[in-house]
């Protein structure tokens, strides 16, 4: 019997080893608990009303000017090598992107509650409600762990968006995405869930929780107040918005179970109460749409999952029938700034964080750079009096920059010189991910790049650890701002603090000046 305990003993032993991955010369990790107070929105508020109060001491001549309109531009998964391998893309390393332009700059810390390394999810909760979650959880306080079937449906544990501040300051909202719009970043604005998975009623089954009880994301966009009072919803994810048994405008089949049509009730729904109401599916409906001065909501649904990258737009002829980031941005600033108490403008560069999953960098800095041009437009549309704009990213990624590269030489070729093994390596690499094929070989060990065919958007690039997804990265993020109260946003701070110091210059929310 004792001989059976000691195994038993042994291999749970053998096993925490194993899963802490811990070696003898490693110091060894102390033990991690997470801090009560953080599972509560109230310490997070409490957190930024305290560091705003230490912005409030600063002293300048644009402090006395109050923000009528915010728009907030996510790249999501833009981390600084990506804005830097940008500037390269764009001509050379003393070009500047756009963003990099505006006069105020800050890093944000973009860890989650139970990892060090966040997701989309738990990093919109932060940016967008000033509250940090765990990791695949929306809108929802750290009380609530992924997946679970029950906790999300108390609604204590729900945060607000600063959408919801913005609408009850009778500001008009909008959001523009370049990913399906129930994907987790804008999800951010208007959802309270425990899995970013659940966009329609097939996935909560899936994860076997009742769809009834768990309102699917697409749902809570079109039925729950937040999501119901947006003015501007531009994106993708038809296929989340329609039945299984039917077919979008494209062919392509929908993805619920319930047999409802979203876009469909959500047109029907505005039509009845009497608003100017436009549903639109291509490019040439969301002209004709903008056209009309007196459009009251618009909903743009233009792929059935997410938009293609900005290059394959014209590579693949899409030009005529998808519209641009930057001209979705347009069209939502067009709408919204007819309103005259202002307005609050999330818009997404969500292809960005895609290629980098894929190790696809020429695709990533292709929408960084269409990201940039949103940006410098939507500056040009506004002023800078009354407008503040802050860009900034959710997380970041694995590539690097490396190998002391020539400026004349191109950033998606090789470095100067071979390395130690006496072959080429290229100038972007990845710590991990799919690219991992086309660095090694089984049989002959790492591979010759030398004729590698760079030209190739689709080409994989350089990752040392085999992964089918690169990861993301856990280094802080750039934050850019331009407009009433930017020197607010310089510094190294929470991601939390970013919808704060929003909400403050525009005076909404429990972070309006008259409540500090």
């Amino acid at each position: 019997m004792w001989m059976k305990v000691f195994v038993i003993t042994f291999l749970v032993l053998q096993t925490f080893v194993i899963a802490e991955r811990e070696h003898p010369r490693r110091p060894i990790s102390p033990d991690y608990k997470p801090y009560k107070e953080e599972l509560s929105s109230e310490y997070w508020n409490k957190k930024a009303e305290n560091i705003l109060k230490d912005k409030l001491k600063l002293t300048s001549k644009e402090s006395k000017r109050k923000a009528k309109n915010v728009i907030l531009f996510l790249g999501d998964g833009m981390s600084i090598h990506t804005v830097t391998a940008t500037r390269n893309f764009l001509g050379d390393s003393s070009q500047q992107v756009y963003f990099e332009t505006f006069p105020y700059i800050g890093l944000s810390k973009t860890y989650s509650i139970d990892k060090r390394v966040p997701d989309s999810a738990s990093t919109a909760t932060a940016y967008l409600t000033g509250v940090k979650g765990n990791y695949g959880t929306i809108g929802v306080t750290a009380q609530v762990q992924r997946r679970n079937c029950f906790q999300a449906n108390d609604t204590s544990t729900h945060t607000e968006s600063i959408a919801k501040w913005a609408q009850d300051a009778e500001k008009w909202t909008g959001l523009v995405t370049t990913a399906r719009v129930t994907h987790a970043s804008p999800a951010g604005l208007y959802a309270h869930t425990a899995n970013r998975d659940w966009e329609n009623d097939a996935a909560v089954r899936a994860n076997g929780c009742n769809n009834e009880v768990n309102t699917d994301i697409a749902r809570q966009l079109l039925e729950w107040p937040v999501g119901r009072k947006m003015r501007v919803i531009l994106g993708g994810g038809r296929r989340n918005f329609l039945n299984e048994t039917k077919f979008d405008e494209s062919g392509e089949p929908g993805r619920r179970t319930d047999g409802r049509d979203l876009a469909l009730e959500w047109l029907e729904n505005k039509r009845r109460r009497k608003y100017n109401a436009h549903y639109v599916w291509s490019k040439s409906n969301l002209t004709d749409a903008s056209k009309n001065s007196k459009t009251d909501y618009l909903l743009g649904l233009f792929s059935s999952s997410h938009c293609p990258y900005h290059g394959d737009l014209k590579r693949n002829n899409l030009e005529e029938r998808i519209p641009s980031l930057t001209e979705m941005t347009e069209v939502a600033i067009k709408l919204l700034r007819r309103n005259k108490k202002g307005f609050f403008l999330f818009v997404e560069g969500a292809k960005i964080d895609m290629a980098h999953h894929d190790t696809r960098a020429q695709k990533s800095l292709e929408d960084t750079a269409e990201f940039a041009r949103a940006v410098q437009l939507a500056r040009n549309m506004t002023s800078i009096s009354d407008t503040l704009i802050v860009v900034t990213s959710d997380h970041s990624h694995t590539m690097t920059i490396n190998g002391f590269p020539y400026r004349k030489q191109n950033i998606f070729g090789l470095a100067p010189n071979n390395a130690a093994d006496g072959l080429p390596y290229t100038i972007l690499s990845y710590a991990n991910g799919p690219g991992y094929s086309k660095t090694y070989s089984s049989k002959t060990g790492r591979r010759n790049l030398r004729y590698a065919d760079f030209t190739d958007p689709k080409y994989k690039y350089m990752a040392t650890v085999p992964l089918s997804s690169e990861t993301h990265g856990g280094d802080d993020v750039g934050v850019f701002a331009s407009g009433p109260y930017e020197h607010y946003f310089t510094g190294n701070y929470e991601q939390t603090q970013i919808p704060a110091l929003m909400a403050h210059a525009a005076n909404i929310g429990p972070f309006a000046k008259r409540k500090i």
